[in-house]
């Protein structure tokens, strides 16, 4: 923890920072938070998840923590919150996805002063009577925005604040400012077109051969009407009104936000958010933990913060990388490769030598920001 406090020192206040969380498989049935849950890769094995906190201007991981595999991620922010203050980032500015959003979330952010950044459901009742009130007037020439090639409007909301007093129990409600950024997509539209109909093509075809699955019994809740006769056996039919509700939302997304005017901004930043995915990529790749295999829960904890270093080393290493425009020459890999030749020579009692360097090995120690070694 002392380490990860040094580390949030170098991270600036106006930097928003991307929280995100991915599952981990552990082959080890000693981990205590490793749990039995569907996971999202197909993997059937115990998994934690792990929560990383990840600078968006910086592109450094900031922060992390492991969690059991069975916590969802809308339970994760309150216990945020509370290791932010101890590494002593006092003013959080989070990047999240929907996955995050609840009521209390918000304003637990609010409540602590937070500034966010977090993608919502259209369905939310906020979202959606503001949609519908602009929707006719929503795809035209004057919403263009040229440099996003999208449709966009940004309306100033009122959220209802609610703040429950620990010692009283007093509930304190209160109006606050946010923010609510919406797009419209041609391609996300017909994108979203394909994808509904394509399932329930799916649905329909388990329907017509007696094979539905039961991890879709709310799906044909939801879309179909299923009547079942002694004379004509089971028969099923369309619920248009839920298929046109959905559909009048293809194409469309919303952003929600206390600290971001500006739509193109909000968009900008949330867009920023996939470097915490390539991170969770090369942590599972690169680094080769999709899987852990540890005798000991002292073991897991040690193995993570060595991950989390090297996580470090290898974002900052790319990250230079992108500003020198050397991904034209070299991989991570061939990088590492054209220094790893350098040898350190060393007998007891007398001064260490270093192998050749060459004029090409100083250039790249140059690009990385380190000093040549000597």
């Amino acid at each position: 923890m002392a380490y990860l406090q040094y580390q949030a020192k170098r991270h600036g206040m106006n930097e928003y920072l991307a929280f995100d969380t991915t599952p981990i498989s552990s082959c080890s049935t000693l981990i205590k938070q490793a749990k039995y849950v569907k996971n999202k890769e197909g993997d059937h094995l115990p998994q934690i998840n792990l929560a990383l906190l990840y600078g968006e201007e910086s592109m450094l991981p900031v922060y992390y923590r492991k969690l059991p595999g069975n916590i969802t991620d809308v339970k994760i922010i309150e216990n945020l919150i509370k290791d932010v203050n101890f590494i002593k980032l006092d003013k959080l500015k989070l990047v999240l996805d929907r996955g995050f959003y609840s009521e209390k979330n918000i304003n637990d952010l609010m409540k602590h002063h937070h500034k966010f950044l977090i993608g919502t459901r259209i369905s939310l009742k906020l979202v959606s009577s503001r949609l519908d009130s602009i929707r006719e007037d929503f795809v035209t020439r004057y919403n263009y925005n040229s440099e996003l090639k999208l449709y966009v409007m940004s309306f100033k909301e009122e959220w209802d604040y609610t703040e429950e007093k620990p010692r009283t129990g007093e509930i304190i409600t209160d109006k606050k400012r946010i923010y609510l950024h919406f797009y419209y997509n041609d391609q996300k539209a017909t994108d979203d077109k394909t994808r509904f109909n394509a399932m329930l093509d799916r649905l329909e075809n388990n329907l017509v051969n007696g094979t539905p699955d039961p991890a879709d019994e709310k799906l044909y809740q939801k879309y179909f009407t299923i009547h079942e006769t002694p004379v004509r056996g089971k028969t099923y039919s369309f619920k248009e009104e839920a298929i046109r509700k959905a559909e009048k939302n293809y194409g469309y997304f919303a952003l929600m936000t206390n600290g971001i005017k500006d739509p193109v901004e909000a968009l900008r930043i949330y867009r920023l958010k996939d470097l915490i995915e390539k991170s969770f990529g090369n942590l599972k790749e690169r680094l080769s933990m999709r899987r852990m295999s540890v005798a000991s829960e002292e073991n897991f904890e040690g193995k993570l913060f060595i991950q989390f270093i090297a996580l470090q080393m290898v974002s900052y290493i790319k990250k230079q990388m992108d500003e020198n425009g050397l991904f034209n020459k070299f991989t991570i890999q061939s990088l590492l490769d054209k220094l790893d030749t350098i040898e350190y020579y060393q007998q007891p009692g007398k001064a260490h030598h270093l192998s050749e360097i060459t004029a090409k090995q100083c250039e790249l120690y140059e690009f990385m920001g380190v000093n040549v070694p000597t």
